[in-house]
């Protein structure tokens, strides 16, 4: 501020502050004030990580005595709110446009007070709105003009409980990318009556710009089977039957079957609670339905919006896997969750461990909420969502590299995350909109390695199958369930199997293979809700499913003609190899070659919907 020069009679510039939040587009809409491209000469730089350090002026395109300041970004490390008005001199300026894009926060709060308190004037300018009505498009019951009032009413409501009088002509929707949308013609009329009315009452009396733009007088404008699978079958048996035999190594038979079925009990039945949280307007709840493979706006969703809609703490079980909560947690940082109140709030203890979500930049609290679950020695991942938004504003550069955006995003969450202690960052990219992109197939794998066995076991069978990566592991998890199920099946009420030798639960198969549906999102319910997400008609994604029956018809008699079939595989020599591995399997109550059958039952089955689930997923990433 030193650099500007004032003489006895007052001063000789008119200063206008853009600040807010760290993220919510101010350099942006300083280039858009003076009329430029976020690329051209001279304009204030832009970028997908925190770019503005220090207050830096650009002068006004059509008043030479105007300076337009672009300020540091509020509630970062290096800016925290508490020094932030000393150290950006705030009380300097003589006017200010607050400027935010997601949700309304304490931060705006303090700006706004502030600004009130000098007795100077501002606006609250709202920004992006591009990006939050092309989301909000996703909404079957989407309308233009209601989302505009939405968003106008909210930021109103907000200043009105923020202690701001008469806010009704400060707040401005504008979308720097599309300037001829929403308001920013009139805020640029707006603000240049404004700096009239600022340069008579604060400056000598001043010439006229040499040469007037001509002004746009628009106001608010809105838009719009064989026998080499027998041999193949033979070598997996095999090690099925090996785990089999070491289980049995300390224990009898009894006791092993009475274990597994307590087991796959448990595996349906296990708790696991994953705490989505961070700063509000990250897009936390669009990541729970993400993760629970539904849509945004389907019933049973986390409700998302353009506005603050988490006001507590939401527990959402997997539909198909209700043992399986995320928890959508409220951000931190509005005026309804503050800081110093949150982790108290939202009870940050209880759960098994969490997701810091960020969209934008790294606040003082995401450091709030990294250190909280450092001292409670739980594991947390920090998810740097939106990746679609970010790599699309990146790509307006005349020099943008994919690879260079992206590591360049990823290293300044890791440097961030390593200056607060964390010596070991785990930090995962994504993209709401696609999750095969960026790391979320990562962030699932991190999440099974750091998971106890059951928990390991249950979070893969309940994640969604977007990905050949993902069905590879829920087709290694159902293999490792196979022997177990056929071993139960064949020991515990076990029952004969009218028309076949076999003697099982047939009950007990029947809930399988329901599961296997379940796992691989070939139910009806599933499939329905990946038509939706796609964008596809429901019939398109069942055309697909070729080898295996809808799982509506999975009853009792099904069952047993797939153990029919499966009899081809019950031969002596399948039973010997059984018998040499397991001796004990002959005391089961259906007798080995139950087991065998029931066994390739499974085994054929799984191959079948694996293939049909691949088929699904191919046939939904097509354009």
């Amino acid at each position: 501020m030193g650099g500007r020069s004032s003489t006895a009679s007052g001063k000789t510039t008119v200063d206008v502050a853009i600040t807010g939040v760290t993220g919510a587009g101010k350099s942006s809409l300083v280039n858009a004030l003076r009329d430029l491209s976020d690329f051209d000469d001279k304009s204030a730089e832009t970028d997908v990580i925190e770019g503005t350090k220090e207050p830096t002026a650009y002068p006004h395109p059509n008043f030479p005595d105007v300076i337009i300041w672009d300020l540091p970004g509020i509630g970062t490390p290096d800016f925290k709110a508490k020094v932030y008005l000393e150290s950006v001199n705030y009380s300097q300026y003589d006017f200010f446009i607050i400027v935010a894009s997601d949700r309304f926060t304490v931060y705006d709060t303090q700006l706004s007070r502030a600004v009130q308190q000098m007795k100077k004037p501002f606006y609250f300018v709202w920004s992006k709105m591009d990006i939050a009505i092309t989301n909000e498009k996703l909404n079957p019951d989407f309308n233009e003009e209601a989302t505009l009032q939405k968003i106008r009413k909210y930021c109103l409501d907000n200043l009105v409980e923020a202690g701001i009088a008469s806010p009704l002509s400060q707040v401005y929707l504008v979308s720097s990318l599309y300037r001829e949308k929403y308001d920013f013609h009139l805020l640029q009329r707006i603000l240049e009556d404004e700096i009239e009315a600022l340069r008579r009452r604060l400056l000598r009396p001043a010439v006229p710009p040499d040469s007037e733009k001509k002004r746009d007088d628009e106001s608010a404008k809105l838009s719009k089977g064989s026998w080499i699978h027998f041999i193949i079958f033979q070598k997996i048996f095999k090690i099925d039957l090996a785990k089999l035999r070491d289980a049995l190594l300390q224990r009898n038979l009894d006791e092993v079957s009475e274990e597994i079925r307590q087991e796959l009990d448990k595996l349906q039945n296990v708790k696991l609670d994953i705490a989505i949280t961070g700063v509000s307007g990250a897009g936390k709840s669009s990541l729970v339905n993400a993760l629970r493979g539904m849509t945004d706006y389907e019933e049973g969703a986390a409700e998302v919006g353009i506005t603050q809609t988490t006001m507590e703490c939401h527990a959402y079980p997997h539909p198909l896997f209700p043992k399986v909560t995320l928890w959508d947690l409220p951000g931190i940082g509005t005026p309804e969750f503050k800081p110093k109140d949150y982790l108290e709030k939202v009870c940050f203890s209880q759960y098994d461990f969490f997701m810091i979500v960020t969209s934008e930049r790294f606040t003082e609290n995401d450091v709030l909420l990294a250190h909280e679950i450092m001292k409670m020695k739980k594991k947390f991942y920090f998810v740097r969502s939106k990746m679609d938004v970010s790599i699309a504003a990146e790509s307006r550069k005349p020099d943008f590299s994919m690879d260079k955006s992206v590591e360049k995003i990823r290293k300044y969450c890791c440097d961030h995350l390593t200056k607060i202690g964390e010596s070991n960052p785990r930090v995962f990219l994504i993209s709401r909109r696609d999750l095969n992109m960026f790391d979320f197939p990562d962030l699932q794998e991190a999440l099974e390695n750091d998971l106890d066995d059951l928990k390991r076991q249950a979070l893969i069978l309940a994640l969604p199958v977007f990905s050949r990566r993902i069905l590879e592991k829920k087709k290694a998890a159902m293999e490792a369930l196979i022997w177990k199920f056929a071993l139960v099946s064949c020991a515990l009420g076990a029952v004969p199997v009218p028309g076949l030798s076999a003697v099982c639960d047939l009950g007990l198969l029947v809930g399988g293979l329901i599961l296997f549906y379940k796992v691989f999102g070939l139910d009806e319910e599933s499939l329905r809700r990946v038509a939706k997400v796609v964008g596809k008609d429901y019939q398109v994604l069942k055309s697909a499913i070729k080898k295996s029956p809808m799982s509506s018809k999975i009853t009792p008699k099904l069952v047993g003609s797939l153990l029919t079939r499966s009899l081809f595989y019950a031969t002596l020599s399948v039973i010997e190899v059984a018998l040499y591995f397991v001796p004990v399997l002959g005391s089961l109550a259906g007798g080995v070659s139950s087991f065998v059958t029931v066994f390739f039952m499974l085994k054929s089955f799984l191959k079948d919907i694996v293939e049909d689930a691949d088929n699904v997923r191919a046939k939904a990433a097509e354009p």
